[in-house]
């Protein structure tokens, strides 16, 4: 009787733990827009530490690699043509911007994609579901899986959708591309000298954090936070880019102040003068013509006379 309502326990936690996986997959569907195979579903959103703890599983693995290419495709293509006067070196840094573990990472958090990977049990006590790696080898993974489910217009279309915010966003950033890089050639255009980042981390290892400052010439210009020391870096980077380009754009303003300043006082002068000389001018004239009146007056009397 034991054993009977024992595997009678296990049978009604497995169907339960099916349904639950079967609403979950239907939500994250109806997120993608997206009606898959199941199975193809469920090896997209297996992270290997599941495989691994559960008798050696397929992973998503070959799916990221797949999706990879399909990303990359896709974004370069829609970057190719839009942006038809930049240089190969610029669109270059322009796909990095999309397409790299934290933008990736930002586009799966919106998913709530975390909720529906399969981590095994390691990774989830050491917060797996919002690692950035985790997240945007998934979001990879998904998309490969709508490729082979669906083909490369469905795949096309879904990257359009999530990435096309992140590709305007990218193309108006400009210095933002990549701060440490910007900032680099703000302080050399500027006779600073090279910046320089000090990093310290707080924090268990699962869930570091980590605070950089940027430092040129050994003048701190910002700090930044971040959950990896690149993040953290990009982000002092751009703090400090921010207030010294500030500075510089005071002191232009401020030159071109004085400039504008100095010109009007020269024309001041100038309008002083011509006005010094108008009136000198028109002081002769008018002796000119006082004189002249007894003088003509005298020689018709004398011609009278």
């Amino acid at each position: 009787m034991r054993g009977t309502v024992s595997s009678h326990k296990t049978a009604d936690d497995a169907k339960k733990q099916a349904e639950n996986t079967a609403s979950s997959h239907t939500l994250l569907e109806g997120r993608l827009g997206y009606q898959l195979e199941s199975a193809l579903l469920v090896r997209a959103l297996t992270h290997r530490s599941y495989a691994y703890e559960n008798g050696g599983l397929p992973t998503n693995e070959r799916l990221e690699f797949l999706g990879d290419s399909v990303l990359g495709l896709v974004v370069t293509d829609t970057l190719y043509r839009t942006h038809p006067d930049l240089p190969e070196g610029q669109l270059a840094k322009l796909r990095a911007a999309v397409v790299n573990s934290r933008a990736l990472a930002e586009v799966g958090r919106g998913l709530d994609l975390g909720s529906f990977i399969r981590l095994g049990r390691g990774e989830e006590g050491t917060g797996g579901r919002d690692k950035a790696s985790i997240l945007a080898d998934t979001l990879e993974a998904v998309i490969g899986a709508v490729y082979l489910d669906q083909g490369l217009e469905a795949a096309s279309e879904l990257v359009h959708r999530l990435f096309d915010p992140l590709i305007e966003k990218s193309s108006n950033l400009g210095a933002g591309l990549d701060w440490k890089t910007s900032l680099q050639e703000l302080t050399a255009a500027e006779g600073l000298g090279v910046p320089e980042y000090l990093v310290t981390e707080t924090g268990p290892d699962h869930e570091k954090t980590f605070t950089a400052a940027a430092r040129v010439g050994g003048v701190s210009y910002g700090t930044g936070t971040g959950r990896s020391k690149k993040e953290a870096e990009q982000q002092a980077a751009e703090s400090a880019w921010r207030a010294i380009r500030a500075a510089a754009d005071e002191r232009e303003a401020a030159a071109k102040a004085a400039a504008e300043s100095g010109t009007d006082s020269a024309s001041g002068g100038s309008e002083t003068g011509r006005d010094s000389v108008s009136g000198s001018v028109s002081g002769s004239e008018e002796a000119a013509d006082t004189s002249s009146v007894p003088e003509a007056a005298h020689t018709a009397d004398s011609a009278t006379a």
